[in-house]
């Protein structure tokens, strides 16, 4: 069965459009809902949110879809992703719900779906709520329709959690920190968990009125923490996305360090410690050869999965790794957390530079990264990378960059664009084969 609705992250789009409508998120909450009605006990759901206006308008339904199939709500208000995966395992529910887009502008909204243990659903999960969503729904007779009710400490509970990830001999006193919470889910818990551990707190991206969520703030537009970085005279900055699962730092400087020197750093400091498990760390396709090569010098492996944290996260279930990510900053550490989490990311990097005593800009640079270019070429239709001049300008390029650098060609599985990124020791190299491949894809695409 192909999937209709979900995505790599759950189901997403513009909010009152389709599929992302209140008539949908209410279909969603009883098919979950029904999926999920086993055994006899009392069945609950915990749901939360980001920022967003039509939150408000996807939570209600929600909460209408999954009371009318008879399972309990337990409803959080505006909190991270992973503290509603924290929390949906903490508090047994049957199922945990985050209301979010993530990264994207605040016209978008989205519905992700945790299980029980706080794992993201399996596509088989996945799959048989979407055979539900073309069926009709039995409802609950009247004596067992669910209640719905509002748990006011979740922030709290979740920022305990949080601070438990942060090693207990240390304190960030001293230590003036920016936070970027680009209006988001994290605007109260991140200053708040941060300032709890004696760290003088700058922050921004604090003030959610619906629609300015990472609206020219957090990681994906880190220009306002980098700026007031540097105008504030912090040690560091931290910059989180809407939704709080994702981390991009700033050091003293007002430079960018991006998710491959944050996963070098605490992939070295766990190796050294004796607590990295797997032999070494998870990562995509996308991650910089710089990065492999860092670790292949310190005898720490690095496994590549496909672009999208599930993809990590799936292989770190698998082969026992407590370590991995993106290079777009989605930090997994499963000793902490079942999913990404941008602020317990953002405390193992706090961690290191509070040990090292030194500036951020070097305790953060972790290797030189090797010149990567990544470009997108549109196609009207077909399928040109099976295209036989494609396929040879393709290998020409595999055969000049063997020993010396990799080429990763995909298509997108959300539009008609095919991605090619190309990294080696050559900048000149590495243009030359992307342009060449690119101009290639175009001819045969026209």
């Amino acid at each position: 069965m192909s999937r209709q609705y979900f995505g790599t992250d759950g189901i997403r789009g513009r909010t009152n459009q389709w599929p992302m409508t209140a008539e949908l998120a209410m279909k969603v909450g009883m098919a979950a809902g029904t999926h999920f009605l086993r055994g006899s006990h009392r069945h609950r759901v915990v749901i939360g949110k980001d920022t967003r206006l039509s939150g408000y308008m996807v939570e209600n339904a929600l909460v209408a879809g999954f009371t009318a199939v008879g399972m309990d709500v337990v409803q959080f208000g505006p909190i991270p992703t992973p503290a509603v995966a924290m929390l949906a395992h903490s508090m047994r529910a049957d199922l945990g719900v985050m209301i979010s887009a993530s990264h994207n502008p605040y016209a978008d909204n989205g519905i992700k779906l945790f299980g029980p243990d706080g794992y993201k659903l399996s596509d088989a999960d996945e799959l048989k709520i979407e055979a539900l969503l073309g069926q009709d729904i039995p409802l609950a007779p009247p004596k067992d329709i669910g209640r719905a009710r509002r748990v006011e400490d979740a922030r709290g509970r979740y920022i305990h959690a949080v601070k438990s990830s942060f090693p207990a001999d240390l304190r960030l006193d001293g230590l003036r920190i920016v936070v970027d919470c680009a209006n988001g889910a994290a605007y109260q818990v991140a200053p708040s968990a941060l300032w709890e551990l004696g760290a003088d707190v700058v922050a921004v991206g604090v003030s959610p009125n619906g629609t300015n969520i990472n609206e020219g703030c957090g990681s994906t537009a880190p220009l306002l923490c980098q700026e007031t970085v540097v105008s504030s005279g912090a040690d560091i900055g931290i910059a989180l996305d809407g939704d709080a699962d994702r981390l991009i730092v700033v050091d003293e400087q007002g430079e960018i360090v991006d998710g491959d020197q944050i996963m070098a750093l605490i992939a070295a400091n766990f190796a050294r410690e004796g607590t990295l498990r797997g032999g070494g760390l998870v990562a995509t396709v996308m991650s910089n050869l710089g990065l492999e090569r860092f670790l292949a010098g310190r005898g720490i492996g690095l496994e590549r999965t496909k672009v999208g944290d599930r993809y990590v996260l799936e292989r770190m279930r698998e082969g026992g790794f407590n370590l991995g990510g993106e290079q777009s900053g989605h930090m997994i550490l499963s000793d902490y957390a079942t999913t990404g989490d941008g602020t317990v990311a953002a405390l193992q990097v706090l961690a290191a530079l509070v040990r090292s005593g030194k500036p951020a800009s070097e305790t953060l640079h972790q290797f030189d990264p090797v010149p990567q270019l990544l470009k997108n070429v549109r196609f009207a239709g077909g399928r040109p990378l099976e295209h036989d001049e494609v396929k040879r300008v393709i290998a020409q390029a595999e055969a000049e960059l063997e020993g010396a650098g990799r080429l990763v060609i995909r298509p997108s599985g959300t539009e008609p664009v095919i991605r090619v990124m190309a990294e080696g020791d050559s900048a000149d190299q590495v243009r030359d084969v992307v342009d060449r491949i690119c101009a290639a894809v175009e001819r045969v695409a026209a």
